[in-house]
Order: structure tokens, then C-alpha cells, then sequence
């Protein structure tokens, strides 16, 4: 190890995004992105970013996104805030609403696996509350914790489920503390949580443009809350970098989440393939989680989740597999085309036979 290095660089464990192999062409189901191509309106506003301007810094304010991201929400522009991505922003959440000698933050032990990288990294006590045994999230146990906040992923990732917008404000209205709902994957579920954080004061919402909007490329987020929360978060941004969203990012993510009606359209046929899926692997003996996401977890009884994601990458096919407890005989494949859904059938049809 490098002696340079602190003793924190040393011991963290980062992040391990989905593999981006480059051997050969693959069918690409591990990295839960859409399908389907960005809105029209989106291109548009890509071509017409003036080129000479990239000469300057980004608008510092970001009023265009955040005016428009206020508009699709229908909140008020001082509620929104803007980052580069939604991890960046649960990065600032995790900085900005816990403590290092604090009572931790709290989140389940199948979630998204950047939560305890975060407390790690930023030397927050972690509280682990287990899913029940069919996978779902008992709301009551994570209110019963005595951590600083709590941190939960609706629709969850890798498990695809969700929590009703009613059991969300239940929670919220009773817990007395932070709450951050994670809704990466709510554009396939539409139980969002926003509604809510004009009543509550203690809930901040973040989401992204990454898997609804098909902008996973651009990496752009957001966060909705109360005032006192998004001035909380903007002071972490500042402290770190106060330019987070380019130039030609704010222009197409503002003309994306203006165009509603085109993201619906498309997200409708990301659900409609989700239900296919999940019967045609049903179908194949396999037992899948209910998802709301734009993915399905999925194992098979008498293959191991590993023998199962190595059989489909040689036929060309990539999904997501997690070689931890509880989960190591799923995989996560994400919903894709009907003509990528009918390659990795095929796939497990040639392997299973």
C-alpha cells in the first residue's frame, strides 16, 4: 500500500458499478438502463446549446432545470436541487444530515450498496435493519432504531419492490427525524413520495435522470424537500465544488422532464415488458421478486446465481449478480427491449435445455 496515502484511503471499499465489458458485443441487462432513446425535445436542446458559451462556467443558479424540474414536480423552484447525478446528492445527504459521533444512519441490509460506502467513507455509524424474509422493507422496525435518520430506496434496488405512497407518509409523519426516499426507479412505479414533502419538513426526495428519462449518460439527479434541507445541501455542494451540472446538461435535462407525455409513453412499454418478463421466466421454473423497478430479481432452485450470470455472458447476454448474503442465487436483469428480452430467453432456453 501506498504510504502516501491516509489511513482512510487505504481501508475504504468502494462502489463496484456493473462491468462494462469491451471483449465483444453483448446484450446489456446489468446496469438498469433504458431501453429506449432520450426525448426528441432533448436533442433538440442538445443542438442548441450555443458552443461558444461552453467557454464560460455553467448558470450558477441553474434556474432553467430547477424551474423546470419544480414544474414537472409541482413544487416551488427554492424546494428543488440540482446535482451531478443522484449519487453525488446522496453523497451531500449523507455528509450533510449525519454525524460521525452521531447515532448512525439507518437503511436495510439488501438496499443499495452505496449507502454503507457512504458511512464509510464519511466515518458514519451504520444501523442495519434486515428485510423480512419475503424481502420487504418492515417500516416499523427501521422507525424503532435510535440512528440519526433514515435512508430508504423506494422502489428498492436489487430487490425491484415498493412501498406504497401511504405507508411512506405514515412512516414519515412518525419517525421525528430525517428521511431520504431514494426514488431512482420510480418512473416505473409512480407512487413518488414528492407530494408529500410540502406536509413534512423532515423528508427529502432525490431522484435522477438516469433510468426514467434515459439520460444515464449525462449524469444529472435532483432532490426535493423543504427549504432548510435543499439550503443544507447546497452548502455541502459549495464546499466542495460549485459547479456540479454543465452547461449543456441543464439544458437537456430541463427539456426532458418538460416533455412528460413522451416518458410516460416509453416507461409504460419498460412495465408492459417487465410483466412479460417476469412470467416468461416464471414460465421457465424461475421464482422472481414483484418488481416496480425497470428490473427483475430473479434465481432459479438448482443453479447458483453465479453459474447462472456466467452461462448467460457466454451466450452473449450481461445481467447483474451480487455475491452476498441472502441474495447470491438471485440475479438482477434489467428490462430491456422485446428484442433484448427475447435474446436473453433464448439464452436461458440454450442453456437450461
Amino acid at each position: 500500500m501506498n504510504t502516501y496515502l491516509n489511513k482512510r484511503a487505504q481501508g475504504i471499499v468502494p462502489y463496484v458499478a456493473g462491468e462494462q465489458p469491451k471483449d465483444k458485443k453483448y446484450v446489456k441487462l446489468n446496469t438498469n438502463e433504458n431501453p429506449y432513446p432520450p426525448s426528441p425535445k432533448a436533442l433538440e436542446a442538445y443542438k442548441g446549446v450555443n458552443f461558444s458559451d461552453l467557454r464560460l462556467y455553467p448558470p450558477l443558479a441553474m434556474d432553467k432545470l430547477k424551474s423546470a424540474v419544480a414544474e414537472a414536480e409541482g413544487v416551488s423552484p427554492e424546494n428543488v436541487f440540482c446535482g451531478n447525478g443522484s449519487d453525488e446528492i446522496l453523497a451531500f445527504c449523507f455528509s450533510a444530515f449525519f454525524d460521525a459521533d452521531g447515532k448512525g444512519a439507518a437503511f436495510a441490509d439488501i438496499t443499495y450498496s452505496f449507502y454503507p460506502v457512504f458511512c464509510e467513507f464519511f466515518g458514519i455509524p451504520q444501523v442495519i435493519v434486515p428485510l423480512e424474509e419475503d424481502f420487504s422493507q418492515d417500516l416499523e422496525k427501521l422507525r424503532k432504531t435510535p440512528a440519526q435518520g433514515v435512508v430508504i430506496a423506494n422502489p428498492n434496488a436489487p430487490t425491484g419492490m415498493g412501498i406504497a405512497r401511504e405507508e411512506i407518509e405514515k412512516f414519515v409523519a412518525r419517525s421525528g427525524r430525517i428521511v431520504i426516499v431514494d426514488e431512482a426507479y420510480m418512473p416505473f412505479y409512480g407512487q413518488s413520495a414528492v407530494p408529500l414533502t410540502q406536509k413534512y419538513d423532515n423528508l427529502l426526495v432525490v431522484k435522477t435522470f438516469s433510468k426514467g428519462y434515459s439520460l444515464a449518460g449525462l449524469r444529472c439527479g435532483y432532490a426535493v424537500g423543504d427549504r432548510e434541507l435543499i439550503s443544507a445541501l447546497e452548502r455541502c455542494r459549495d464546499s466542495f465544488n460549485s459547479y456540479p451540472v454543465d452547461t449543456v446538461c441543464q439544458a437537456v435535462c430541463a427539456a426532458a422532464i418538460a416533455d412528460g407525455e413522451y416518458y410516460r409513453e416509453k416507461n409504460a412499454l419498460v412495465i408492459s415488458e417487465r410483466e412479460r418478463l417476469s412470467k416468461e421466466l416464471a414460465r421457465r421454473g424461475f421464482f422472481v421478486l414483484p418488481s416496480c423497478s425497470n428490473f427483475v430479481f430473479a434465481k432459479k432452485s438448482g443453479l447458483s446465481g453465479r453459474e447462472v450470470y456466467e452461462k448467460l455472458r457466454e451466450r452473449g447476454v450481461l445481467v447483474r449478480h451480487f455475491q452476498k448474503p441472502r441474495i447470491a442465487d438471485f440475479c438482477r436483469i434489467t428490462v430491456g427491449s422485446a428484442e433484448q428480452n427475447d435474446a436473453l430467453l433464448a439464452a436461458l432456453d440454450d442453456f437450461l435445455s
